[in-house]
């Protein structure tokens, strides 16, 4: 048996080297290193994917975010609500820009946003709200938007974790990072279409926001050393975008495997009561960039954790501390199952790569623990 990753890179390589290897070939020979044909190419891919009518490349999720509420402008001290079971990006950029993060709750089996929570923290200061479509699932959305359409809010969707997952009601339809004013993602290696290094990009509907997104990426220049705004150095590598190119093809696939991992996990676990496998919303579908459980407590959680590094299977702990109790964002507000979760959280393998054999592996590893715990 071939040794188990959180995510298996090498793997992966070795299945597509060839279709890689050649685009990044591609890319040397026309040296268009700087916004290359490969960018162009993979942003209208993209946009055209995912029905969306702008894609602008940039360095990295995090550069997306801070250009993504540079292009609004905000005033400085402007609100901003989203949740604190989150990776830190999000929060780090508004502080960096000088906006406030409000926190709010999520829900304790989606782990996403509490649309239900949102109003009542809306204040004369709120400008904009933040979903995060956290482990490969949407925030509810239609609710969401018809609350920041009714307060002429902003709504930034961060969508690292859940490129791909189609959100759909009878009144609604997208994809993540394509229903607010402004979506942003992530092509980190780790992430279900990740490139060979940092990448992300950002998605809009708004012809304006994309000129300003555009020009911002590019050291505020629409035309060559003319600034017109305060910008960044966050163009993609066309190196990254022709990686990008490569793999696109291949993201459905991608998520069908990602959703027979989860299926199996689901049904190995369903009678085990000690752990809770992963809620799914009723109006987006799934991507599974996390498969991530719920143990009946922290040291069963610390306790299987250890179990399974000691039979050589990773796990992660997607988040071991909210934001609101982190040294650069604390806020003293009350996130009782944000807090809850983070003691409790375990995310298992689940990446494309991962074999029947492996997983039973893991499954089996999971059973005993519990037997034995029991």
């Amino acid at each position: 048996m071939r040794s188990i990753k959180m995510v298996d890179l090498q793997a992966q390589y070795a299945r597509f080297s060839s279709e890689i290897d050649q685009a990044m070939k591609q890319v040397v020979v026309q040296s268009d290193f700087i916004q290359g044909l490969a960018v162009k190419e993979l942003e209208s891919a993209l946009a055209q994917r995912y029905e969306v009518k702008h894609v602008i490349g940039c360095a990295n999720g995090t550069d997306a975010l801070q250009l993504a509420f540079m292009a609004l402008n905000l005033p400085k001290g402007s609100e901003v609500i989203t949740p604190a079971f989150s990776y830190a990006a999000l929060a780090e950029v508004l502080l960096l820009l000088e906006l406030k993060p409000v926190f709010v709750e999520v829900d304790a089996t989606t782990f996403l946003m509490d649309v239900s929570l949102v109003e009542a923290l809306i204040t004369e200061n709120t400008r904009a709200i933040a979903p995060v479509h956290l482990y490969g699932q949407m925030v509810s959305m239609e609710p969401l938007l018809a609350l920041a359409n009714q307060y002429n809010l902003y709504v930034v969707e961060d969508a690292a974790q859940a490129i791909g997952s189609q959100y759909c009601t009878h009144g609604k339809h997208g994809y993540a990072g394509t229903m607010g004013h402004i979506g942003t993602t992530s092509f980190f290696p780790s992430k279900n279409l990740g490139c060979f290094g940092d990448g992300g990009a950002i998605f809009t509907n708004d012809d304006d926001l994309a000129h300003r997104l555009r020009s911002m990426a590019n050291h505020g220049q629409s035309v060559k050393y003319q600034h017109d705004l305060i910008g960044l150095n966050s163009r993609l590598d066309t190196l990254q975008a022709a990686v990008l190119l490569a793999k696109l093809p291949h993201l459905h696939e991608f998520e069908k495997s990602r959703r027979r991992i989860a299926a199996r996990y689901d049904e190995a676990f369903a009678d085990f009561s000690d752990i809770q496998i992963p809620g799914r919303t009723v109006d987006s579908s799934h991507v599974f960039h996390q498969y991530t459980i719920t143990c009946k407590s922290t040291e069963m959680r610390d306790g299987l954790k250890l179990h399974l590094a000691n039979h050589q299977i990773p796990s992660m702990i997607y988040y071991p501390r909210p934001l609101n109790l982190q040294t650069a964002y604390y806020q003293v507000v009350n996130l009782p199952i944000t807090e809850d979760l983070c003691n409790r959280v375990l995310s298992l393998p689940i990446c494309p790569e991962l074999d029947s054999e492996q997983q039973e592996f893991i499954i089996h590893n999971i059973r005993n623990f519990i037997q034995k715990s029991q």
